[in-house]
């Protein structure tokens, strides 16, 4: 019997185009709110002729190899300790599998994507779309919403979908379902007039081997208040050609170079002349007109503690006012991953790296997180050290409901304080003793485990709670902070005057500080930089921090944790003693 040519290949037609549209129109859920996250308003459809970048993330082949090799050179107890990958080294194994790519570009082809719309980085696939297409290859309603605090517009979704096939070859979409933007963060920094600055420093202050600390100190912090309390002042940097501390600084904050020098000349005068590099990141800028509050604290805590060490701040941009053009791509906004995917991409990092912002964790897709937190965990495997402050808000800020749709109050984590691959930093104030700072964000994270590095510390901590709190915290999540440092009455140079700032953006730069110091002795000691340091700090070198045994962190509506002797959710496992310190590394 013979069939026709032509019902032959209708029939093939039919045998292949069908499953093809069912292996791609096959959606399942990715991700999706209850209800708008809070601090957003519904402003409009967003126009479906509008074109906009979509990133996606391709799962990472063998992540779990990168994390495995980070936590083995992170250990001081390993043989391979201190033997961090080399850029190349962590690329191949964050690499996507080829099947993943081939799903993917199916996926892409079916969609109609061409080519000349489709940028391949690596693990990011970053494709330039309508949003009526976006709509269609996600199952999504996008709309434009407004955050009237900070002003900010954005076009999100609220819940996406992949093909089934797909779930298993993409970690991420976006923008998709994550709200946030820089600017509509929480700040962990914060102006304060009460406190009277000083106008000059006392020109000779005291700067012997564990020098007593002026009573000044407890109520405004210099650099030299800095160095006495962590014992760094008689350190003298030598591998400056090598090490290097970078700052990662976002919108509108520009580091001014002649506050710099204001700065110098009043609070460390052998300082004076010297400046620091800025790198424009996605459009940032560098105003020295527009003088930022969070950019000079950073870079004049991290130069006064670290000079003449190499300081390098990272100017990134990335939001620019809204504009529905439909030939033009809209910038999705999208916090950390501009920055991370920059940073990741050059062939020299600094061996330490601050940051001072964050936002709930809860308002984080996990997806997200987890996604963001794994480039945490590259930045590590090749040796840089991540420090993150941890908020200012103690275990939450405002009515510390849950976003599920069960509106429960419960202590609200910060993100990314919360990725086991950082080092988060708290804030103390006074001297002699030091005192946890109210505002210090602490908690633990309800998206990621506790992680191995910390059972024991944080194990003990739980322990002795007892019932306190039960059911407002993840016992088992990570704890955070790991550390803590100085937190109020920075004297900061703004515009040529000086005034008292406050916050854990303090704290994070001046560990940050410290931790550079560190590096500059075990590099010019023969030896590589101390990467990610969680489980150094929290085994060998433990008894190399102040412990901080009394202040707490108040937030929803409770006292929050109390600081008490070895970890504790409000200082971790203390302050920094740099001569201490510099045994373990």
């Amino acid at each position: 019997m013979f069939w026709s040519s032509t019902f032959v290949l209708a029939l093939a037609h039919l045998c292949v185009a069908k499953p093809l549209s069912k292996r791609w129109d096959n959606l399942a859920e990715k991700h999706s709110w209850v209800d708008i996250p809070r601090g957003w308003e519904y402003l409009s459809p967003a126009p479906a002729d509008m074109r906009f970048d979509l990133r996606v993330g391709l799962k990472q082949d063998k992540i779990e190899d990168l994390i495995a090799t980070l936590m083995e050179t992170s250990d001081p107890s390993h043989e391979r300790y201190g033997k961090h990958l080399s850029k190349a080294e962590a690329e191949a194994l964050v690499a996507p599998h080829s099947t993943t790519v081939n799903a993917v570009d199916s996926w892409l082809e079916y969609h109609e994507i061409g080519d000349k719309d489709i940028n391949r980085s690596g693990d990011w696939v970053t494709l330039r779309v309508t949003v009526a297409q976006a709509e269609r290859m996600l199952g999504a309603k996008y709309n434009v919403y407004h955050h009237p605090v900070s002003s900010q517009k954005v076009v999100r979704t609220m819940s996406y979908s992949l093909p089934r096939e797909l779930h298993s070859h993409v970690d991420v979409v976006a923008p998709t379902t994550y709200f946030g933007t820089l600017r509509s963060m929480r700040t962990t920094s914060f102006l304060q007039p009460e406190i009277k600055p000083v106008e000059q420093e006392d020109p000779a202050p005291d700067f012997s081997i564990n020098a007593v600390v002026p009573t000044s100190c407890n109520s405004v912090i210099t650099p030299a208040c800095l160095r006495a309390l962590y014992n760094t002042s008689t350190y003298v940097p030598k591998a400056t050609a090598t090490n290097k501390l970078g700052v990662a600084g976002y919108l509108d904050e520009f580091a001014n170079r002649a506050d710099l020098q204001t700065f110098f000349r009043q609070f460390r005068t052998d300082a004076v002349g010297s400046s620091f590099t800025t790198v424009q990141v996605n459009g940032g800028g560098d105003d020295q007109n527009d003088p930022g509050v969070e950019a000079n604290l950073d870079i004049q805590y991290t130069t006064g503690i670290s000079f003449p060490t190499p300081n390098i701040y990272y100017s990134t941009g990335g939001s620019p006012p809204f504009n529905p053009d439909s030939q033009t791509p809209t910038n999705t906004n999208e916090p950390y991953l501009d920055w991370l995917n920059f940073i990741l991409a050059q062939s020299t990092i600094p061996q330490v790296i601050t940051t001072s912002y964050g936002d709930d964790e809860q308002t984080v897709p996990n997806d997200y997180a987890v996604r963001v937190c794994n480039l945490f965990a590259q930045l590590g495997s090749v040796g840089s050290t991540v420090f993150f402050s941890s908020g200012d808000f103690g275990v939450g800020g405002g009515d510390c409901r849950t976003n599920d749709g069960t509106n429960k109050v419960l202590f609200q984590p910060a993100f990314p304080a919360s990725c086991p691959f950082v080092t988060t930093v708290g804030g103390t104030t006074r001297v002699n003793p030091e005192i946890g700072v109210s505002f210090s964000g602490g908690g633990f994270s309800r998206y990621f485990a506790r992680p191995s590095y910390q059972n024991t510390a944080v194990s003990t901590f739980v322990t002795g709670l007892g019932t306190k709190f039960s059911g407002l915290y993840n016992a088992t999540g990570r704890a955070y902070p790991d550390l803590a440092a100085q937190g109020n009455g920075f004297q900061v140079v703004i515009g040529g005057r000086v005034g008292s700032v406050g916050g854990t953006s303090a704290s994070s730069p001046t560990v940050a500080g410290v931790f550079a110091l560190l590096n500059d002795f075990r590099i010019a000691n023969g030896k590589s930089s101390l990467g990610f340091i969680n489980p150094l700090i929290y085994s060998t070198a433990s008894t190399g921090f102040n412990d901080i045994v009394a202040g707490s962190n108040p937030g929803c509506g409770t006292t929050g944790f109390t600081a008490g002797k070895g970890w504790d959710p409000v200082t971790g496992l203390g302050t920094p003693d740099f001569l201490k310190l510099q045994t373990f590394v």
